[in-house]
């Protein structure tokens, strides 16, 4: 895995204790990009390079709240300002499909090595605590009895909750259902109560259980079925803690469940992490943590509100090479680097070019008989001299061709720097999303969706600052000024949005594309390995437009520094830029 960031909130307070792991590094809690079974695999590798051992064995309490099986698309929002003096409008974009190949099959094939993979994870006192409901949760529970053992089944709990309507030819289905299992016949299990009913405490236990029997000062154990205001469903949309994210769970069942089956210090793993409720829920316990998604706008949301948290520094961490894991599963069923690149070629809507055998690379064009559609090996990295070769190939294929296309899995500066050199009408580059390569997720009429408007080809872009500037604050510190200047995607063909607001997102582009930033941050000490941001800033509440200034107090160094600085746009682009400072000379005045 590579580490994208390094986080240390701006109002945090220093390394998070905790157990350390591995050559006495302090540990870190981390939010993981990318598909979960290649994550989890990694964790139970290790991972050396932060100081991470093999975490086989070491997770006290996994708690999953996957996707259902509901064959359906879920939807996330946000609100952007209109230009000049238009009203603010909402943007609507996919977080993540809960449609599956061969419907329920495809659903169960998807999560079974997950699970499998999750108990390797869970120390002998460890518990497994998955959330599902009506769709599939029977059809889990065989397949947990199988993973687990029988034996090893300890609860079915029933979450309750209201709102919505009520149809007319059924019951409402108002309960989700919560299975717990454990890894082996010890396991933590702390005791949580509710208070006494009103008729219990009027009348006490002595009518049931007689005079000897009194009321605990605690209240009543908790069953087997959870309601009330302590769990209660969001539902408001004005409620402060609606992140409005649809499948997103209250903070109250996340603290019954890990205050219920973890204790302080212990490890906390959620890998369909959402908004990231379990982190923020085990941090303020002292819990350490691990969350993984693979939904870039759950993981922007996540972000944002762990570094509200104050709980301390943590990782973001993402797969180094999706490709290679994709791969090596699909070496097992006979398919090589061919039959990926060709596979791309398909989801993107290009033909195959008659007679292209030159390379690992796959070549095809567009139906308008105007665009050539170059995919990279993913052994390759996008870099200058491969633009440069491309654009030659465009000049030496027989036929008029107007534009060539290429898809790849990574790009450098430099390559920026060419793209940005040549006209976007005869060079477009686009960067493939791990998104398109987790398996089992294209069902046909997604396919078609890949194709009219490439949600998994994501646009190269360009940030840039305005000329920082530095003065002498204290004797040994000095203040930094940073201010962002421009931004720009470098093939804004291929937005994931459609229609009116397309056009909205496109005028903003052209006049105002600063308002589509959604968060940014700042490493003031960059290193040019990890960037280790110590600034945040995003968009809150009904603020329409993220502050493009920041003011960092930091400790003077002699020479030059190098910023470091990291732009994330609504729709999870991801954009850097760097500048090198000389520490201030001036005099305290």
């Amino acid at each position: 895995m590579q580490i994208d960031e390094v986080v240390v909130p701006a109002l945090g307070c220093g390394v998070l204790g905790g157990k350390g792991e591995g050559e006495g590094l302090p540990w870190y809690n981390r939010l993981l990009y990318g598909d979960n079974l290649i994550i989890i695999e990694a964790l139970l590798a290790g991972d050396p390079p932060t100081g991470l051992p093999s975490l086989r064995g070491k997770v006290d309490l996994i708690y999953i709240d996957p996707p259902f099986a509901t064959n359906a698309g879920y939807r996330v929002c946000r609100t952007l300002p209109g230009f000049g003096e238009g009203k603010p409008f909402l943007l609507e974009m996919r977080a993540y499909s809960d449609c599956w190949e061969d419907g329920l099959a495809g659903y169960l094939r998807m999560l079974c090595p997950r699970l499998f993979l999750m108990r390797e994870l869970l120390s002998e006192n460890g518990s497994l605590i998955i959330h599902l409901d009506w769709h599939a949760v029977h059809y889990v529970k065989v397949m947990l009895d199988e993973i687990f053992g029988q034996e090893n089944f300890r609860n079915e709990i029933a979450w309750c909750y209201g709102g919505g309507g009520a149809p007319r030819r059924t019951y409402p289905k108002k309960h989700d259902l919560i299975l717990w299992y454990t890894k082996g016949s010890n396991w933590t299990f702390n005791r949580q109560y509710r208070p006494y009913t009103k008729g219990t405490l009027e009348r006490g236990l002595t009518a049931v259980k007689g005079n000897k029997y009194e009321l605990r000062a605690q209240g009543a154990g908790l069953d087997d079925w959870w309601a009330g205001s302590e769990v209660q469903k969001i539902l408001s949309p004005t409620a402060v803690e609606n992140l409005k994210f649809s499948t997103q769970k209250p903070e109250g069942l996340l603290k019954r469940i890990i205050v219920g089956h973890s204790n302080e210090g212990d490890l906390v793993a959620d890998f369909f992490s959402g908004t990231g409720t379990t982190a923020a829920v085990a941090g303020r316990l002292g819990r350490r943590w691990i969350a993984v998604d693979i939904s870039k706008q759950a993981l922007m949301i996540s972000y944002k509100r762990l570094v509200a948290e104050e709980s301390g520094p943590f990782i973001c961490q993402s797969v180094r090479n999706h490709s290679g894991a994709f791969l090596q599963k699909a070496s097992v069923r006979g398919a090589g680097e061919k039959d990926l690149v060709l596979l791309v070629l398909n989801i993107f809507g290009a033909v195959p070019f008659p007679g292209w055998h030159h390379s690992e690379d796959a070549l095809g064009y567009l139906e308008n008989g105007e665009s050539l559609v170059l995919v990279a090996s993913p052994s390759r990295r996008i870099d200058r001299l491969f633009l440069k070769k491309a654009c030659e190939l465009k000049k030496s294929l027989p036929g008029e061709w107007e534009k060539i296309v290429v898809l790849g899995w990574g790009l450098d500066d430099e390559a920026l720097d060419f793209l940005e050199e040549h006209k976007r009408e005869t060079l477009e580059v686009l960067i493939i999303a791990p998104e398109l390569l987790n398996e089992g997720r294209f069902c046909p009429k997604e396919r078609n969706l890949l194709q009219r408007r490439g949600l998994y080809f994501l646009p190269p872009a360009r940030l840039t600052l305005k000329e920082p500037f530095v003065k002498r604050y204290s004797h040994d510190h000095e203040e930094i000024i940073i201010e962002l200047d421009d931004y720009r995607l470098l093939a804004s063909d291929y937005l994931p949005v459609s229609g009116e607001a397309e056009e909205k997102v496109r005028r903003l582009l052209e006049k105002d594309p600063l308002a589509l930033i959604e968060y940014w941050s700042v490493d003031p000490d960059y290193d040019g390995n990890y960037f280790c941001s110590r600034w945040q800033n995003w968009r809150k509440g009904k603020e329409r437009r993220i502050r493009s200034e920041a003011r960092l107090i930091v400790p003077r160094v002699e020479g030059i520094r190098r910023i470091g600085v990291k732009a994330v746009d609504v729709f999870g682009y991801e954009s850097r830029a760097y500048s090198l400072v000389c520490s201030s000379e001036q005099k305290i005045t």
